[in-house]
C-alpha cells in the first residue's frame, strides 16, 4: 500500500519541491521535503525511506555526495531530477549508484511512472529479503520467525517488549531511533513525554546482551536524540 512508502524529495526550488511533493501526496505516498543537500542527509538519518527524488545542485552537500552517502545506508531507489543535461552527468550519477535520471522540465506523470517502477522492483527484492526473518549484527542474531534471539548461537532470553525493541533497531541499524519512535512504534501508544518505560527496557535490554556477550556494545547510545545499532 501506498501509505506505508516514504519518499524523500531533495530539491532547492521550493515551487519544484512543492509540485513534487503535492503530485506524489495525491497518489497516497508518505513524502518528506529537504531544500539542502545537509537537510537531506539529516533526513536519512534519523527517518527510513523507500525511494529518494534528488536534485543535483543543492546548497550544503551536492546531489552526488548524497547519493555516495545513501548507498553506504541503503539500496532504496534514488532518482535524480537534473538541469544538467550533459551525458558524463547522467553516467557519473548512474555508477555512483543513482537508479534513473530525468531532465528538467519533466513531465510530471513520467515521474510518477518512473517512480511507481522502480517502488515495484525495490518492493519484490525487499520483500524476498523480509521472507528469511532472520536479522544479524555482529554475533547478535534475530529470527522473527522462531521469536528467538542468539549471540554466538547462544540463545538469549529476552520479553516481548524487548524483542520488538531490538528488531526494530536491527532492522534499520544506521538509523538514530528516539524514544518517541521506540515507543509508538512499540508500544502502539501516543509518547507522552515519560521516557522511563523506554530507558528501562533498553537498560535491560544490555544488561542481557552484555551477559552473553561481554566485550561487544550491540546498543549505542546517541546523546539527546536516542539510541541505534552500535556500528
Amino acid at each position: 500500500m501506498r501509505d506505508n512508502i516514504n519518499i524523500l524529495v531533495v530539491e532547492d526550488d521550493i515551487d519544484i519541491n512543492n509540485l513534487l511533493c503535492k503530485m506524489l501526496s495525491k497518489q497516497g505516498y508518505n513524502v518528506r521535503a529537504a531544500y539542502s543537500g545537509s537537510e537531506a542527509k539529516m533526513c536519512l538519518e534519523y527517518y527510513d525511506f523507500q525511494l529518494v527524488l534528488l536534485d543535483l545542485m543543492l546548497p550544503g552537500i551536492a546531489g552526488e555526495d548524497i547519493i555516495s552517502h545513501i548507498r553506504k545506508m541503503k539500496n532504496m531507489p534514488i532518482i535524480v531530477i537534473s538541469a544538467k543535461l550533459a551525458q558524463d552527468t547522467k553516467i557519473e550519477v548512474l555508477k555512483l549508484g543513482a537508479d534513473d535520471f530525468i531532465i528538467k522540465p519533466f513531465d510530471i506523470n513520467e515521474v510518477l511512472a518512473r517512480v511507481e517502477a522502480q517502488l515495484r522492483r525495490y518492493m519484490v527484492f525487499s520483500n524476498t529479503n523480509e521472507k528469511q526473518n532472520i536479522l544479524s549484527h555482529k554475533d547478535l542474531i534475530l529470527n522473527s520467525e522462531t521469536v528467538e534471539v542468539t549471540i554466538k548461537g547462544k540463545p538469549v532470553s529476552v520479553t516481548a517488549r524487548e524483542f520488538a525493541i531490538l528488531e526494530l533497531l536491527m532492522s534499520y541499524p544506521n538509523k538514530v531511533f528516539t524514544k518517541a519512535n521506540l515507543f509508538e512504534a512499540v508500544w502502539k501508544d501516543e509518547f507522552l513525554g515519560d521516557d522511563n518505560t523506554v530507558n528501562v527496557h533498553i537498560s535491560n535490554l544490555r544488561s542481557k546482551l552484555a551477559k552473553a556477550d561481554p566485550n561487544t556494545e550491540y546498543i549505542h547510545t546517541v546523546w539527546g536524540i536516542g539510541f541505534k545499532m552500535n556500528e
